[in-house]
């Protein structure tokens, strides 16, 4: 990417903090490679740690994180517990994720935190027959960063 494009690129992220509290940034899917989207400015605020979600389209993603920063906005995250009804269409549950298992996926938010303190949770989603990844059934692909 140019320094062009990175700078309006990050125009464009911190604008949308600016004006929606976050920005989302997805990364298609290639061949070999899981797509995956996450949160930047969540953290900042509304005080609840970022999200990350490996294995679904965009518009599924862009969804889940924005029902979550509306959600959950200055409460606390209820961890590895099912939830049914941050969508409609399944339940998931969330995870810790260290920070430094994120580098290579997360830099937009890398890049606005710089120095500061922030942290992430991943979503957690069952495959298509309702089996979660922890389950000897589940088939899906989910990159499983976090605990």
């Amino acid at each position: 990417m140019s320094d062009e494009k990175r700078e309006k690129y990050f125009k464009m992220v911190y604008d949308n903090i600016e004006k929606y509290g976050f920005h989302n940034t997805y990364v298609m899917e290639e061949i070999g490679f899981t797509p995956f989207g996450y949160s930047t400015g969540i953290y900042k605020n509304f005080r609840i740690p970022e999200l990350f979600i490996s294995g679904l389209p965009n518009g599924l993603t862009n969804t889940l994180i924005t029902n979550y920063a509306e959600r959950f906005k200055f409460k606390e995250i209820p961890l590895n517990k099912k939830i049914d009804d941050l969508i409609d269409r399944f339940p998931v549950y969330f995870i810790e994720v260290e920070n430094d298992k994120l580098t290579e996926y997360t830099l937009s938010s890398f890049k606005f935190y710089e120095n500061s303190e922030f942290n992430y949770l991943q979503l957690i989603f069952p495959d298509l027959n309702g089996f979660f990844p922890n389950e000897a059934e589940y088939d899906y692909d989910q990159e499983i960063l976090g605990e």
